[in-house]
């Protein structure tokens, strides 16, 4: 398999916060985030994968700001890592300043998808070669994230995580 870039699995989704999906002070429900930023992810994992994509985990989310009803909110998601049949998936999220138009990012989170072929089995991706500097910032730290995920199931050895990075890592 040809390895990918991240552009390649680059997915935008813009969409408008209605009423029905605000809490009480009228801020986005943050279930309704996560499920805007699933899809957009499965998307970026099976442009990627070419297959079909599961959602293994959601390794972090931060919602460092409310979205308020009537907001445009873009959930922008790119395979930052493949490894051998899962990716991690990047999420920003950018909220437009309904007067002026300027976007700020709002909230970010992090899932891993694993590719699957048609019977549910696991099946292998390609690699991801990133090309600027903030997909190889997120490409090498999503080494760490799955070293250390690794460490806390108990199937990695610390000594071992620290080994592997000196050989990734130079």
């Amino acid at each position: 398999m040809e390895p990918k870039t991240p552009s390649e699995s680059r997915t935008l989704m813009t969409d408008m916060v209605l009423p029905s999906e605000t809490n009480p002070l009228n801020n986005l429900f943050g279930g309704e985030l996560l499920a805007r930023m699933d899809r957009a992810a499965s998307i970026a994992a099976r442009r990627h994968s070419r297959r079909i994509t599961v959602t293994a985990s959601v390794n972090h989310v931060a919602f460092n700001q409310a979205v308020p009803v009537g907001s445009v909110v873009t959930v922008e998601a790119a395979v930052s890592r493949a490894f051998r049949t899962s990716m991690e998936v990047y999420i920003d999220v950018w909220m437009e300043d309904r007067f002026n138009g300027e976007r700020s990012k709002v909230n970010e989170a992090i899932y891993t998808f694993v590719a699957v072929d048609d019977t549910g089995k696991p099946t292998n991706v390609p690699e991801l070669k990133p090309e600027t500097e903030q997909e190889i910032k997120r490409f090498e730290a999503a080494l760490r994230r799955k070293q250390l995920s690794l460490v806390l199931a108990g199937k990695m050895n610390p000594q071992d995580a620290t080994e592997l990075k000196a050989l990734f890592m130079g």
